[in-house]
């Protein structure tokens, strides 16, 4: 997906929500939910044996990771399945790697 450019000068109460969004991927926890959701759909059960943690501590970061609007959920029968909200995820963490690696 090619980068655009920027649209301008945000204002500050724009700047402030930017600042908000990049607070969210300052947790590792965060980050590896979000590239284990790279692959497709998951419940919070498989996401937790993926990443070797309790389905309450996965709970808990997946609703900060909706409330940022970076991942959406599902009802599927009883169980939420949770997905990356959309592409723009996955660019903002493939940019970051990028930038990482061309040391």
């Amino acid at each position: 997906m090619p980068v655009k450019p920027l649209p301008g000068r945000p204002n500050e109460e724009d700047l402030y929500d930017l600042a908000e969004l990049y607070k969210v991927f300052g947790d590792s926890t965060r980050v590896r939910i979000l590239y284990l959701l790279l692959e497709g759909e998951m419940q919070v059960g498989r996401i937790a044996d993926a990443l070797g943690l309790s389905p309450s501590a996965i709970s808990h970061q997946l609703r900060v990771l909706k409330a940022a609007d970076l991942v959406r959920a599902r009802r599927e029968g009883k169980a939420s399945v949770y997905a990356l909200a959309d592409e723009h995820v996955r660019l903002i963490l493939s940019c970051g790697i990028e930038h990482l690696l061309e040391k």
